[in-house]
């Protein structure tokens, strides 16, 4: 066991644990930080995923020790922003969520993009969201509602 040091949603965070725990254990069992989610475990759906200063990772192959010192945001701490308004606005209107499972990752992923490239293509959407597993929508929705976010603009 191990002080572990980082700001969760903009609060600092102290914590013991053990550096080799990964990052979604400590959210989901001892921060009970239960939006993100363990959906296979081996970094393939996107469910667990969170930022890390700004940038998505899956928090189900990230252990502790890597966030030492670091900004992480689930999407408990993202839904307090405009960024996440304007895109659950768009997955409403465009029925982009189902059972909502992964709704969280497709979210958080969907903000990484548009921060990096706030006008992407429509390929360049369905490649950023390819490590997102949706298995209600189709991906179609998703696809939709991210490309009418970029399209309204805004800052990132």
């Amino acid at each position: 066991m191990k002080i572990i040091k980082f700001h969760l949603n903009n609060k600092p965070v102290v914590v013991r644990a053990d550096p080799s725990m990964r990052l979604l254990d400590l959210l989901r069992i001892h921060l009970h930080m239960t939006g993100v989610k363990e959906g296979c475990g081996e970094g393939a759906c996107g469910a667990c995923s969170v930022l890390v200063d700004g940038v998505c990772y899956d928090s189900c192959l990230t252990p502790v020790a890597n966030i030492i010192g670091k900004h992480v945001v689930t999407i408990e701490g993202f839904r307090n922003t405009k960024q996440y308004r304007r895109i659950a606005d768009a997955f409403a209107d465009f029925g982009a969520s189902q059972c909502g499972f992964c709704t969280p990752g497709m979210i958080l992923n969907t903000y990484a993009l548009l921060k990096k490239n706030p006008h992407p293509s429509e390929e360049e959407v369905r490649i950023a969201l390819s490590g997102n597993l949706c298995r209600c929508t189709g991906y179609n929705a998703i696809v939709k509602a991210v490309l009418e976010v970029a399209e309204k603009g805004g800052e990132w």
